[in-house]
């Protein structure tokens, strides 16, 4: 009797907890935002987006994903995340919402064999946003890496420029004599194909400052198209820009520097000091628990 009435507990809890997160979650979610460069993309190729794959007509689980989907306002997040992983063929979008149901029923389930708890249904949110962190931890090492070559890829596409050639040949240009391609060279390789497929310069660039989702890579490509707006000089605001790299380049290393002793603080009182501690206290105390005080 008791088993059976901790297992519709259970149900009666889980269903509880999941009925507040989304009710938290569906009020916290934005509503009527305008429309950007990630939603044209998606929509302009709806027929082709992963989300055309759930048929909620004939499935209950794809009924389950789109509910998810339209209840949290997930379309345009999912998108971006996809988007700023390069585009990968996977995890497309529509799988990394199924990661995320997945994961809000298999975390609490998991909670609960472990620790052998009814309670552990409140592990539902963790669960739903372990997809979440996991693949922005993946992004924001992509964006290291995009950085970590972006000043000297733009001294050396204004080097090329400044030789007579346009921006578009400059990056080219860059990609031929790569050795072995980076991961700002991938993006720059897409948005010349995007370029030779029908989009336009501006929109190209767009979607190239997406991709990426770094804050420098959106100011280059803002000088550049004020550049073709306007027809200033790209050379001096590609060497201005190209300066204004390095120095916050180094003020961030500077600042990283001034932490790095506070950072040091925990592991030297952790781990450092108690066994320096042992090293010269053991021999006194063995000598004391051998021959006892002194006086």
């Amino acid at each position: 009797m008791s088993g059976g009435l901790s297992i519709v507990l259970f149900i009666l809890l889980g269903i509880g907890s999941i009925s507040v997160f989304v009710t938290v979650l569906t009020l916290l979610s934005p509503k009527g935002e305008q429309t950007q460069i990630v939603d044209v993309s998606a929509r302009r190729f709806k027929s082709s987006s992963s989300f055309a794959r759930l048929q909620p007509e004939t499935k209950w689980t794809d009924r389950l994903a789109v509910f998810v989907l339209n209840s949290f306002h997930l379309e345009r997040p999912l998108e971006q995340m996809h988007m700023q992983l390069g585009s990968p063929d996977m995890p497309q979008p529509v799988d990394i919402l199924y990661y995320k149901i997945i994961f809000a029923f298999v975390v609490p389930a998991g909670g609960m064999l472990l620790f052998h708890s009814i309670w552990a249904v409140v592990l539902v949110p963790v669960g739903f946003y372990l997809p979440d962190i996991i693949l922005k931890s993946r992004i924001q090492k992509r964006q290291a890496e995009i950085l970590g070559n972006f000043s000297s890829t733009v001294d050396l596409a204004a080097l090329i420029i400044e030789s007579g050639l346009d921006y578009l040949t400059a990056f080219e240009r860059i990609i031929n004599i790569a050795k072995k391609k980076t991961v700002l060279e991938e993006e720059l390789e897409k948005t010349l194909n995007e370029i030779k497929l029908g989009y336009s310069r501006r929109e190209a660039l767009e979607r190239f400052a997406n991709r990426t989702g770094v804050q420098e890579v959106r100011s280059l490509v803002g000088l550049i198209i004020q550049s073709d707006e306007l027809g200033t000089s790209l050379v001096d605001l590609l060497r201005n820009f190209s300066s204004d790299l390095r120095s916050r380049r180094m003020s961030r290393a500077e600042k990283l520097a001034a932490q790095a002793s506070t950072k040091m603080l925990f592991p030297l009182f952790i781990f450092i000091f108690p066994t320096i501690f042992i090293l010269i206290l053991s021999p006194m105390i063995k000598g004391l628990l051998s021959q006892g005080l002194s006086f």
